[in-house]
């Protein structure tokens, strides 16, 4: 069964779940904004699987967002833990960090990007096929959109809003109940350009690759023709990727985890069983 525990011999605590087992590792990496109990619907049997609640979110501590140190939690995490050489697997941001990890550590014997390639609110240019000025405008509004919600998440919930969030991603100062991660750590995080535009990185990696794609717009984002243009951009920019990266589309939105978990658990399945660590596809 698996079970809850905190890694505490690092800079910050770091909260993690555990199927425990002697499988193979795969350490789960949630997007931003959420938590590790994400994962607990995928299913991938015969596998040790270790969600972890990334710096900032969840259970685990809070600490100023860089990627080298949230590269350096999972480090601790992975030792802690006895993991040794795992495939990592991540969703948007996790999907990001997984990707970073495989360029930190060649030998990982896979990666998967759950749809972790790069932020709606990315260069003009990834939007090809769109009128510019109407691609201006969208873009336009999507900032201040975005500007909005990250505004909120400094702000002490009311309780009708609380309800929308799981409880692990909520907590309490001085009597008022906030969402985590907050305001400035979400900042940190939008603006870098690794979450921008994590594509040019996949042209790097070595190991094998498995990269996810939706084929539907995620919930809450403007309809019309931005998404479109934004897929023909992630579409095109995929294209003639070194042939260890495998490209696979799926009938979902960003939520894919939730929307489509036995079909994501399928794919990450069979890409990891052609994939085990040493190299070597199993007999």
């Amino acid at each position: 069964m698996p079970h809850d525990t905190t890694v505490t011999d690092h800079d910050i605590p770091l909260a993690v779940r555990d199927s425990g087992g002697a499988g193979d590792p795969v350490l789960l990496l949630h997007g931003l904004g959420g938590t590790l109990e994400v994962w607990d619907a995928l299913g991938l049997e015969g596998r040790r699987t270790v969600a972890m609640d990334l710096r900032g979110h969840g259970h685990s501590g809070d600490g100023p967002w860089d990627w080298e140190a949230a590269l350096d939690d999972l480090e601790a995490v992975v030792r802690c833990l006895g993991l040794g050489n795992p495939a990592v697997a991540g969703h948007s941001l996790g999907g990001m960090l997984a990707v970073q990890w495989a360029l930190r550590h060649p030998e990982c014997p896979a990666v998967v990007n759950l749809d972790g390639l790069r932020s709606a609110e990315s260069d003009p240019g990834n939007y090809p096929g769109m009128d510019p000025a109407e691609r201006d405008r969208a873009l336009a509004d999507l900032k201040a959109a975005f500007d909005a919600q990250a505004a909120s998440m400094g702000r002490p919930l009311p309780p009708e809003v609380q309800a929308m969030f799981p409880a692990r991603a909520l907590t309490t100062r001085d009597g008022r109940t906030y969402a985590r991660p907050g305001a400035e750590l979400l900042a940190a995080v939008r603006h870098t350009p690794p979450f921008r535009d994590t594509i040019p990185l996949l042209r790097n990696l070595t190991c094998p690759a498995l990269v996810v794609i939706p084929t539907q717009d995620p919930p809450g984002m403007p309809g019309g023709e931005l998404m479109a243009a934004f897929r023909r951009g992630v579409r095109r920019d995929l294209a003639g990727l070194p042939s260890n990266v495998r490209i696979r589309e799926l009938d979902a939105g960003h939520d894919m985890l939730t929307e489509r978990p036995e079909e994501v658990a399928a794919l990450m399945a069979a890409f990891l069983a052609a994939n085990p660590p040493g190299g070597a596809s199993p007999a």
